[in-house]
């Protein structure tokens, strides 16, 4: 538990940045992938729903275009919502700052879980966890932005995969004459290197556990994110029954 609160408190340092983002790289890979299985579609691609967006706009298929700018709309309230909840949390509780968007996307998600077990699937359904899977995935980008001054994403794996190509040309530059010279970020790289494994791992995972659970799969993914949420206030009590 003093762990998981150190991956969320106001007092961070780079190590507890990196496991934070690992691990939601891991759950924003298994929501993604594994949304797929459950709705059909990913909720994490903005760049694919606004493309889409444009397309059938084009063919006059207006009722998706209806259905892909609520998805693009539902994105940014999630990320207005993190930052919102962030800002309220440093003004009220430091310490539990970046916490409590955490914990808003494991309730949400948790109850997207028992509401697929128990309503199964249909058009309505997807209609109702599309929406609200962008509302997630906008949430949990939004808080890890936050949490690293905007150094980090987990559900934007086009700019992962940009930046690891920045690092890997440079670190193929031959510096050839003196002066200023190209150096890769070492760190950085091995950094991205493991959150784009992280995000690989938890499609993987996602995939196989909603392809054979159905929307049950997402109660762990909740799980781990109500365990982060608490975490601060958790560790709050015990370190205050110790002081006592």
């Amino acid at each position: 538990m003093i762990y998981a609160h150190s991956l969320v408190t106001d007092q961070r340092s780079e190590a507890g940045d990196r496991h934070l983002a690992y691990a939601l790289a891991f759950i924003a890979g298994a929501i993604n992938a594994g949304g797929f299985f459950a709705v059909g579609h990913y909720t994490s691609h903005m760049s694919g729903i606004v493309s889409a967006v444009a397309d059938n706009a084009a063919l006059g298929q207006w009722a998706l275009v209806a259905a892909g700018l609520a998805a693009l709309l539902c994105f940014i309230l999630g990320a207005a919502t993190s930052a919102w909840l962030i800002n309220w949390g440093r003004r009220h509780d430091r310490g539990t700052q970046y916490a409590l968007p955490l914990l808003l996307e494991g309730v949400l998600l948790a109850g997207l879980g028992l509401a697929g077990m128990v309503f199964g699937g249909g058009p309505l359904a997807v209609a109702v966890a599309v929406p609200l899977l962008c509302f997630i995935m906008g949430l949990q980008n939004a808080t890890i932005t936050k949490v690293s001054g905007a150094r980090l994403r987990t559900t934007h794996v086009t700019g992962i995969v940009t930046d690891i190509g920045i690092e890997l040309g440079k670190l193929a530059y031959w510096n050839r004459s003196p002066g200023a010279q190209v150096v890769a970020d070492r760190p950085k790289l091995r950094l991205l290197g493991r959150m784009l494994a992280a995000f690989v791992g938890g499609g993987t995972l996602g995939a196989i556990g909603f392809s054979q659970f159905g929307a049950g799969a997402a109660l762990p993914l909740a799980l781990l994110l109500a365990l982060l949420g608490t975490a601060p206030a958790a560790a709050g009590a015990v370190l205050r029954r110790r002081e006592a």
